[in-house]
């Protein structure tokens, strides 16, 4: 396991706190999910439900199982998680599969990563409890997708399905290729980025 230091933003104090980024899968990290993540999922459901907050305009992650998924991922070859701790607690997972190929014009059938699932920790979530403790979790894993992709030679392409309520980030902070929804993937649109494009989104990001 490679254990790459990192930085979040305490968003209390707006300063810099260590990190570490973690890029092989650890069966704590599902325990980690279990104990602490999904009882605050639980109650971000139970705030929503007294707030008779209607379900269509829930977070629409708030189903995945961490522990299912990862489950499932052993020993799949090309796909790998990743994790960012802070603290000595779990701040947010990424699942990636590098058998995947791409969709863009100009780029059709080379190689990129795919990005599965990310999540941040439910504390590290304004659409959640309206604050987080620390920014820059979903920064962080996005560049070390194409950080993975740039070291298996894909020239740091990468794409991904978004979720309804994820889709103007991609299109408009990212500046991602929007491909539309994808029939084999419940009709979730699928952006995707070339060698370009995540040159300039890495830039941009290093940035924050």
């Amino acid at each position: 396991m490679a254990i790459h230091p990192i930085f979040l933003v305490e968003e209390r104090t707006q300063e810099p706190v260590e990190a570490q980024l973690h890029d092989e899968a650890s069966d704590s990290w599902a325990g980690e999910w279990e104990k602490e993540w999904a009882p605050e999922l639980e109650r971000a459901k139970a705030e929503f439900i007294a707030k008779k907050i209607p379900q269509v305009k829930w977070p629409q992650d708030l189903h995945w199982n961490w522990r299912k998924k990862m489950n499932f991922s052993k020993g799949l070859l090309g796909v790998e998680n990743f994790a960012v701790i802070c603290r000595n607690r779990l701040q947010g997972l990424m699942m990636v599969d590098l058998t995947k190929n791409a969709r863009l014009p100009g780029q059709i059938g080379k190689p990129l990563v795919y990005i599965d699932f990310l999540q941040a920790a439910p504390w590290n979530r304004k659409d959640l409890f309206g604050s987080r403790q620390f920014a820059g979790v979903g920064t962080t894993l996005i560049l070390a997708a194409i950080a993975r992709s740039g070291h298996e030679g894909f020239q740091e392409r990468f794409g991904l399905h978004s979720l309804p309520q994820s889709e103007s980030y991609y299109r408009t902070k990212f500046e991602m290729s929007d491909l539309g929804p994808d029939a084999h993937k419940q009709q979730l649109r699928y952006f995707e980025a070339s060698p370009e494009q995540a040159r300039r989104i890495r830039e941009e990001l290093m940035k924050l």
